[in-house]
């Protein structure tokens, strides 16, 4: 039987926002060790419960390493970086002769003093680099990447295969794995010999990438059409993570071929030029949100949902802006609500005032002043948690989470639900917990840029894409570390 160590260090990183990184932001989201991955991730779309389905189709022995994902957030410090990849590689290591590695990786992660001497701006190059020297070149090395990556020319030297998710919101995370495990079986059976060629394309990829939406869906439609072409083993398309000030930030495609390197080149090529002649397509204009609920009560389809790109808390925002929530009480709306507003403190004065009590308090907009000013509430307590729910889905379907002591607070119709962790809302599971079902809701605000569409769009009247301020307000960044000239920062404003 062959043996495959499995595991991953997942990482998107920051470089400007305020929420540092530390060994316990691993903690709070997924920090695994050996059987304990395969219990946890088995049955969930989630890149691990993949590998899991591939073993078992493939009759391979999977042995699980290490698991370690944090929530975007600021550079990993040096120290725990080399911790973590230290125990990724002893485990590896204590797996004897293998003939396989199957990672998870985010294609988007930093760790260090990016202006120091510890400097690692390419984590996944890094560990890749790392890995290879240990294993050798003559065991294959696959990797899932998401489709939010700034893919550099290291981590395609290093890496066997490279397989980037296709959906966003990326609900393929288990499907992208089985294919990773698919082709990992064609290499032993069928003697495939994967090359691989990296595109990089010189632009930002703005926000309008929603795959099963124009213009997007043509781009995933060019995408298949290349994995179709004799000799494709697979092809990726990286939109990259715009708020990281690194050499290799930016959109790219990277593509597989049976050991035909200048087709692979040529194919990458192909698809990376299609998509930068479409590169004005990829951007669109994000009203502030009282722009937004003037037109939508102008067409009045609801429930209404704004979304607040700018403070999704999965691109690494602190996820306590106030400029949605402040509209939403000036406006003066009812069966309103907000999802989700991190702020322990808040949390701390609900749990005192326990459920039913009414209190007065300032919400969100403490973590940065850009992030808005405090909106004083007086509110009640209409739930409190210790934040654990199940995923619906289809976004991680199954997994478990916990964000940490939350409320549900209300006031004049306009609920919010305040949590210690930070997660934008993939479903309405976590929601429902504490008795809030935002199906019921006219007005709701998520801050999320897009995978709160795979649980809300299905019912959603209209959806608007706003933009408040914020940490990540690229008019207030500066990039200092890039090595290409990219199309355009200001379009994708």
């Amino acid at each position: 039987m062959k043996r495959v160590v499995t595991g991953g260090i997942s990482h998107e990183t920051s470089t400007f926002t305020t929420v540092p990184t530390t060994l316990q932001s691993y903690r709070e989201r997924f920090l695994l060790r050996g059987p304990e991955i395969l219990k946890v991730m088995r049955g969930t779309n989630t890149t691990l419960g993949g590998y899991i389905d591939g073993a078992e189709k493939h009759g391979f022995e999977l042995i699980p390493t290490l698991l370690a994902e944090a929530h975007t957030s600021a550079p990993t410090p040096r120290a725990v970086f080399d911790g973590l990849v230290g125990e990724l590689l002893d485990g590896i290591r204590a797996a004897g002769p293998i003939d396989g590695v199957l990672l998870e990786l985010h294609g988007s992660m930093c760790a260090g003093d990016l202006d120091g001497s510890d400097a690692v701006p390419d984590a996944e190059g890094h560990v890749l680099a790392e890995i290879r020297r240990l294993v050798g070149p003559g065991v294959p090395i696959l990797a899932e990447l998401d489709i939010h990556s700034n893919v550099s020319p290291l981590m395609v030297q290093m890496a066997d295969v490279l397989i980037g998710r296709e959906t966003y919101p990326e609900v393929d995370m288990a499907d992208r794995a089985r294919e990773c495990a698919d082709v990992l079986s064609r290499i032993w059976k069928d003697r495939l010999r994967p090359t691989m060629a990296l595109h990089q394309i010189p632009m930002v990829w703005g926000m309008n990438q929603v795959t099963n939406h124009s213009p997007m869906k043509e781009a995933m439609a060019e995408l298949h059409r290349i994995e179709a072409q004799p000799g494709v083993v697979c092809a990726s398309i990286a939109t990259c993570y715009f708020v990281a000030d690194v050499p290799d930030m930016g959109a790219s495609v990277y593509v597989v071929t049976d050991n035909d390197l200048a087709a692979a080149q040529r194919y990458a090529d192909e698809l990376g030029a299609w998509c930068y002649q479409r590169r004005a397509d990829w951007h669109f204009h994000m009203p502030r949100t009282r722009d937004a609920l003037a037109q939508a009560l102008a067409a009045g389809r609801y429930p209404v949902i704004f979304a607040d790109l700018q403070d999704n808390t999965g691109g690494g925002s602190p996820g306590d802006s106030t400029g949605m929530l402040r509209t939403f009480v000036d406006a003066g709306l009812r069966d309103a609500c907000v999802l989700n507003i991190t702020d322990p403190d808040a949390v701390r004065q609900c749990q005192a005032a326990g459920v039913g009590g009414q209190l007065t308090l300032d919400v969100g907009g403490k973590s940065s002043p850009l992030q808005g000013q405090p909106v004083r509430m007086t509110a009640r307590v209409l739930a409190l948690s210790d934040g654990k729910f199940r995923y619906d889905g289809p976004i991680y379907a199954g997994l478990e989470r916990s964000l940490g002591p939350s409320a549900h607070i209300e006031q004049n119709g306009i609920h919010v639900l305040l949590t210690t962790h930070r997660e934008q809302p993939y479903d309405t599971a976590f929601a429902r917990t504490l008795g809030l079902d935002p199906r019921q809701m006219r007005f709701i605000g998520v801050k999320s840029a897009a995978h709160f569409r795979a649980g809300f769009e299905s019912w959603a009247g209209a959806i608007y894409v706003v933009s408040e301020p914020s940490v990540h307000d690229l008019r207030n960044l500066t990039f200092k570390r890039l090595k290409r000239q990219l199309y355009s920062f200001s379009d994708a404003k």
